[in-house]
């Protein structure tokens, strides 16, 4: 199963705040226990929202919301995409992982659809299609 690890924003991350070295440190350890232990298949810190927009969808009609956006508890700031065997096994490794910030924190697991979930149709067996392209080009 793979997991979407969510780090939720804080009102620093959101500042833009940095990391101290010794952060940046104690993450790459960790990273480095998930990479070596099968978990962790990508992850990245995200900028603050203020560089980035939102698109709303209303019927046919889009508009354009920019950053930064004012529920900093609502936003992320970084993720991991792990593989693991179950809820329990991500919630253990999130248990381990440093405090990402210099405050009280929290980190969202969200388990992601996989095609089977599905059931079989064109139009998942064109993601399926869509999915070994992009394997490929990797």
């Amino acid at each position: 199963m793979r997991f979407i690890v969510l780090v939720k924003a804080t009102k620093d991350s959101e500042a833009g705040t940095m990391p101290a070295e010794e952060m940046l440190s104690a993450m790459a350890k960790y990273n480095e226990e998930l990479v070596k232990a099968g978990i962790m298949l990508d992850g990245n810190g995200l900028q603050p929202s203020s560089k980035g927009a939102r698109v709303h969808f209303s019927g046919s009609k889009r508009s354009v919301i920019d950053g930064p956006f004012a529920e900093t508890k609502e936003l992320v700031a970084g993720y991991w995409l792990w593989q693991c065997k179950s809820l329990a096994e991500a919630i253990e490794w999130v248990k381990r992982c440093p405090n990402p910030m210099n405050e009280d924190s929290d980190i969202e697991i969200r388990q992601v659809f996989e095609l089977e979930d599905f059931g079989e149709s064109p139009a998942v067996e064109h993601h399926r299609q869509l999915g070994e392209e992009l394997k490929k080009k990797k």
